[in-house]
């Protein structure tokens, strides 16, 4: 008998503090809040997802101009490379 009271009285101490601390963090208008919240995830979901895809082409962008850098560079290192050929001068028709 004891131990039922006992239970009881540390189950409604709980959901007594639980109580509380909902009103401390959501106030009254607790349906209110939480749609008021779930907005906020939204739109902080859409600026994360924005920035991850701003990085993206940032990344690709890097990686192309990159590429497109060491392409010239190996070009000019080929026009250097090869022997420089004395171009043909007029020809004299005999």
């Amino acid at each position: 008998m004891a131990r039922d009271y006992d239970s009881q009285l540390l189950e409604s101490v709980a959901v007594r503090r639980r109580r509380i601390r909902d009103a401390l963090l959501f106030g009254a208008q607790r349906a209110r809040r939480t749609a008021d919240e779930r907005l906020g995830k939204v739109f902080a979901g859409i600026a994360i997802a924005a920035v991850l895809c701003a990085g993206c082409v940032g990344w690709s962008f890097l990686q192309h101009t990159l590429t497109q850098q060491k392409a010239e560079e190996k070009k000019q290192q080929q026009r250097l490379q090869e022997p420089h050929e004395p171009s043909p001068g007029p020809s004299s028709a005999p």
